[in-house]
């Protein structure tokens, strides 16, 4: 009998985007403004029924970049810049 793969956990999909950190991939280099962990939040940020976080991230490559709302997965074409602080706490 083939066995059901488990979901990723929130914080797999997150991956090292904590707020302060900056990663980069095709579509850009982001800073993380805030972590959104409340679903209704995210949801409503998303505009998403099915969302479980957000992230605020605004494009370091574009001055005049605004902030958004994201909930794209962390990936392995996903990479880490600079590190998140070391104190956290969530926005929501």
């Amino acid at each position: 009998m083939q066995s059901i793969p488990s979901l990723p956990t929130v914080q797999e999909e997150i991956g090292p985007r904590l707020p302060g950190a900056i990663y980069a991939n095709v579509d850009g280099r982001f800073e993380v403004l805030a972590l959104i962990p409340d679903p209704a939040e995210a949801a409503k940020l998303l505009r998403r029924t099915a969302a479980r976080w957000a992230l605020i991230v605004r494009d370091t490559l574009r001055p005049d970049g605004e902030p958004f709302a994201i909930g794209s997965v962390w990936t392995t074409s996903d990479y880490l810049v600079r590190p998140a602080r070391t104190a956290y706490a969530p926005a929501a």
